[in-house]
């Protein structure tokens, strides 16, 4: 089966992936809606299994309307291979079991997402496995925390919710240095704006519910890079049964045809958004990777193409002013995700952190006036006028 790879990102996500003749002459990939796929004598089974006919046999180990995903997202992220998972969570999950074993160390950043932190810290050790969290940017810990068994090292850029940037070109070489694997989270960043496989990394990673999707309305995962590492995960990944199903990969395809369009908006969105806060009376400090003001902006200017579409502010006040801000907002929505078309807010001390003390938040740098804020693709004027409002209510 032949399909097409093109130079352009936009054309990728249009096409690539899919071949030009598909079933019943549709010009849209169709759903598979199936869990099994039969053959029509032993011959063909015997093709299948002692020859690798490429072709599907069961739902858990693929299905057609999922490797039309996965290509494309390779053709993206300029991967070897690509693997979909049922959401994020699975894909790290699963990854970090195909690779690590009782016995191994991994080393992971203290600015990742909270749940990969809680599953690396808590979970892995009842399996025998060891993990070391260092302090996000501190590089010279990395490397010397990096042992004999040391399997991986992971971290996220741009992070949640302070949108940190992590240097490749410092990542990868600790990596070379002790020829362990390089993992990394993209999800904020996407193939439009940074490519850590072409900077050498060997793993990346998507929570595809987010810009891939773009619509709110799936949950996936990918993971992509180095097709020998990706086959190991495959592997795992057909016996652990966290699998897309078909419906989804479909509205995966669909939303990925608009994906650079969508996320090009979002950056200049975001970044005029980001100056028009940073110049407000009301907020103390914003956060975002393509303001000079932010501590990575020379970082995430040389190795990035756009700032994304992620804004943290903290405002003037206390709880009850940031409570008063968010419920006088009238055109975004409160809640807890990113990448969509329509603008999110979230406030990390009431959702995300609301199981920690105040004094354990505060120490993670969760205050209770810092707001991130995910733009959608209305125009940036009405998002503006929203939080115009807003801040006239405090």
């Amino acid at each position: 089966m032949t399909t097409k790879q093109f130079s352009s990102s936009s054309t990728n996500a249009v096409h690539a992936g899919e071949t030009r003749e598909k079933y019943a002459d549709s010009l849209t990939t169709p759903i598979f809606q199936t869990s099994t796929y039969t053959f029509k004598d032993t011959a063909e089974i015997e093709a299948y299994t002692k020859h690798k006919k490429d072709r599907f046999e069961y739902g858990r180990y693929g299905n057609p309307t999922e490797k039309i995903a996965e290509r494309r997202l390779a053709a993206l992220e300029n991967a070897e291979d690509c693997v979909l998972f049922a959401s994020g969570m699975m894909a790290i999950t699963t990854t970090i079991f195909a690779i690590v074993q009782s016995g191994d160390h991994i080393v992971i950043t203290d600015d990742c997402y909270k749940k990969t932190l809680e599953f690396c810290e808590s979970y892995l050790k009842r399996f025998g496995i060891d993990c070391t969290i260092v302090p996000f940017g501190d590089y010279e810990l990395m490397d010397r925390s990096v042992k004999s068994n040391t399997r991986f090292i992971f971290s996220e850029s741009p992070t949640n919710p302070y949108l940190n940037v992590f240097d490749l070109e410092k990542f990868r070489e600790i990596g070379k240095k002790h020829d362990v694997i390089t993992f990394i989270d993209s999800t904020f960043a996407t193939p439009v704006n940074q490519r850590p496989l072409d900077w050498g990394i060997d793993l990346v990673m998507h929570s595809a519910t987010k810009y891939f999707a773009g619509h709110n309305d799936i949950l996936a995962g990918v993971v992509l890079g180095r097709s020998d590492l990706i086959s190991k995960i495959r592997n795992l990944h057909k016996a652990l049964g966290g699998v897309i199903d078909a419906n989804c990969a479909y509205l995966l395809i669909r939303g990925l045809k608009t994906f650079p369009l969508r996320v090009k908006k979002q950056n200049e969105s975001t970044l005029e958004i980001a100056h028009y806060l940073e110049g407000h009376a009301k907020v103390k400090k914003v956060y975002y990777p393509f303001l000079e003001s932010h501590r990575h902006y020379d970082i995430a200017t040389g190795q990035m193409q756009g700032g994304g579409g992620v804004v943290s502010f903290d405002i003037e006040g206390d709880l009850e002013t940031s409570k008063r801000f968010i419920d006088a907002l009238e055109m975004m929505y409160i809640a807890p995700s990113l990448g969509g078309v329509e603008t999110l807010i979230t406030h990390p001390a009431l959702v995300s952190y609301y199981d920690y003390t105040r004094e354990r938040r505060y120490e993670l740098g969760i205050t209770d006036t810092l707001f991130r804020l995910a733009v959608g693709i209305e125009e940036t004027e009405d998002i503006i006028a929203d939080l115009e409002k807003a801040f006239a209510s405090i």
